[in-house]
């Protein structure tokens, strides 16, 4: 009877060892995680992807990456995440494009005790426990980079601004839901309205936030004549509607004095560049060669922009790493190990420092 106890318990043992939801692993024996994107169509979701199965192959687990055609396309999003649970993922990596969307698999998935890890924007207020950790870029200290960097340049005309003689710097961004993207917005936007207050002679009572309610906060400064910080979103995702609200803003650079703008992800950056002759109107235009303009990511036509110094510069995220990262925090999840956030890190680049070692490798085509 002892033997037997013993050998009960060591079975016990055994199984509480054993990695959560092996149900998921595939007929050769490798677990399955499922990553849900919030797209492939940019270069940046290219890297995240590449990221991503070079975690896979490290840890030895299959993956399927898969994203929908547009980043307005929530209903495709949750029929792959749908597709992707019916394959019983003993982990899933999700980059939400409607944290509301999605309530339904996320309370599944918590019930069931199948790990969830956020990546990018990950999936912004989910219900508690659901997710179990996030891979993503500290999207607010980011831009407040870039903030940081425009300001170095328009300061001077910053200080020259008055109620008869106001200045407007622009933030473009791309729509008003994704957590990613109101975090730079607004990560933007309170790091340059902090650096008016306090690095200039001017104070909060001259500046006013205006634009997309989305991005105004009750904390804002709203009644300012002199410093205008314009949230801008265009109608849609569509690259026709950045290019739209771009050439809208530069059709009023000389009417607003507008000294900078800030594209807080691609595709504005694409809308910018199709608005300006792929960049050379910034430099070869006359009402447009003193606008400073900081971008955020990279790809081929964004690095062009930033080396001819049509850009001041750009801010890159670390998207090989946001992959990486989501899915080795996945595989830890469901190995039992403990998780926690990743911050995958950003860093500022220009014409002068784009081909050091410690950048070139941030920044896709």
């Amino acid at each position: 009877m002892k033997k037997t106890l013993v050998v009960l318990m060591a079975l016990v043992i055994l199984v509480s060892m054993t990695p959560l939801f092996a149900q998921g692993a595939q007929e050769g024996g490798k677990p399955y995680i499922a990553v849900v994107s919030k797209g492939e169509q940019h270069d940046f979701w290219q890297q995240v992807k590449l990221g991503s199965f070079a975690a896979a192959d490290e840890y030895g687990v299959d993956i399927t990456f898969q994203g929908p055609p547009s980043e307005s396309d929530v209903q495709i999003q949750v029929e792959m995440l749908n597709n992707a649970m019916a394959k019983n993922p003993v982990a899933i990596a999700l980059a939400a494009l409607n944290t509301s969307s999605v309530l339904d698999q996320l309370q599944q998935t918590k019930s069931a005790g199948i790990p969830v890890i956020g990546f990018d924007s990950g999936v912004p207020e989910a219900p508690e426990g659901s997710i179990w950790a996030n891979a993503a870029t500290n999207n607010y200290a980011a831009a407040g980079m870039a903030a940081e960097k425009m300001f170095e340049v328009i300061k001077a005309d910053i200080e020259k601004a008055t109620p008869a003689n106001p200045v407007k710097i622009v933030v473009m961004n791309q729509d008003a839901s994704g957590e990613s993207l109101l975090s730079r917005g607004k990560g933007f936007r309170d790091t340059m309205v902090s650096l008016v207050a306090d690095e200039t002679s001017l104070s909060l009572s001259d500046i006013a936030v205006t634009g997309n309610t989305a991005y105004i906060s009750e904390e804002n400064p709203t009644s300012g004549e002199s410093v205008f910080i314009e949230m801008v979103v265009p109608a849609s995702a569509a690259t026709t509607d950045a290019t739209n609200s771009a050439q809208a803003v530069l059709n009023k650079v000389d009417s607003d004095n507008i000294l900078g703008i800030f594209c807080s992800n691609e595709a504005t950056v694409k809308g910018l560049l199709a608005a300006t002759n792929d960049g050379a109107d910034l430099k070869n235009n006359a009402n447009l060669k003193d606008l400073v303009v900081v971008g955020f990511d990279a790809g081929a036509a964004q690095k062009n922009a930033v080396r001819q110094q049509y850009f001041l510069g750009s801010i890159t995220q670390d998207p090989y790493m946001i992959g990486y990262k989501a899915v080795e925090l996945a595989y830890k999840a469901y190995m039992g190990e403990s998780v926690s956030d990743v911050d995958t890190g950003a860093k500022f680049y220009n014409y002068a420092n784009m081909d050091d070692a410690d950048i070139a490798g941030l920044i896709y085509d």
